[in-house]
């Protein structure tokens, strides 16, 4: 039973994955932005994850660009912690999908399902690909350094 629980687990995992395999097909941006925006981290403040341990919003009046994509923030604080350090609060593999990057595509890394790993934040496309990810964090991370950024062309 439990073999088949995996089973479709990866399965729902895989299918999430080529749902957006006509995205990944193209050459992808450094940066997840959506189609229709051209923010960062769906708008939230990258920050925000490693001070407050949550996701929060940013606002118009706390934003910059970096690599492309434009980042908001929700305090002047912690805009100015970001350009001090982009790399440090940046979501790893550019925002897309942990899990994905590390099966070779280019999915979006969804704000809300997050995990901060030795210091460095990632994000998941779905709850089905988390609890896929969760079973080798330290595994999936090794593979999709590996394939990290050539996975963009």
């Amino acid at each position: 039973m439990m073999n088949r629980r995996r089973i479709l687990s990866a399965m729902a995992g895989i299918a999430a994955l080529s749902l957006a395999a006509p995205m990944a097909m193209a050459a992808s941006a450094p940066i997840y932005t959506s189609l229709f925006s051209n923010a960062a981290v769906g708008g939230y403040d990258t920050v925000s994850y490693f001070t407050m341990g949550k996701p929060v919003k940013g606002k118009d009046a706390f934003q910059t660009e970096w690599k492309g994509a434009d980042w908001y923030f929700s305090s002047k604080e912690n805009l100015e912690k970001f350009k001090a350090n982009p790399t440090a609060f940046a979501p790893q593999y550019g925002g897309y999908c942990a899990y994905g990057v590390s099966q070779n595509a280019t999915v979006k890394g969804d704000p809300l399902l997050w995990k901060i790993v030795d210091g460095k934040l990632y994000l998941n496309i779905n709850r089905q690909v988390v609890d896929i990810w969760k079973k080798d964090i330290p595994g999936y991370i090794k593979q999709a350094n590996m394939n990290w950024p050539r996975v963009l062309q």
